[in-house]
């Protein structure tokens, strides 16, 4: 299993491609395909079919998984993109630290 620098409801911004420079919340982290879901980028749009009696068909615009390296953590505290190290506190915990500021995220 793969491990990603980012986890779910994290806020990142995206650093290449099309959606470059907007921010969104994490809405689902794929470790697997290495893969993230962001709030409001990366939209795709899908024709969708009447499936039931009842049900409308349309246009439906969802976020669509893309790779976790084209997106960087933004630090809660500097509110700047940045990588992460990794600190083990005393009691034997290993903690998420912004390399710009040395603060402790989560």
């Amino acid at each position: 299993m793969n491990k990603l620098h980012v986890k779910k409801d994290d806020m990142v911004v995206v650093i290449s491609g099309v959606d470059q420079g907007k921010k969104g919340k994490v809405l689902k982290a794929l470790p697997k395909v290495g893969k993230v879901v962001v709030e409001g980028v990366n939209i795709a749009t899908r024709h969708t079919k009447p499936r039931r009696q009842g049900d409308v068909g349309g246009i439906v615009k969802s976020e669509a998984p893309m790779y976790a390296s084209k997106v960087m953590l933004l630090c809660p505290k500097c509110d700047k993109a940045t990588r992460i190290s990794y600190r083990i506190l005393s009691d034997g915990k290993k903690v998420r630290v912004c390399k710009k500021c040395n603060a402790q995220i989560d």
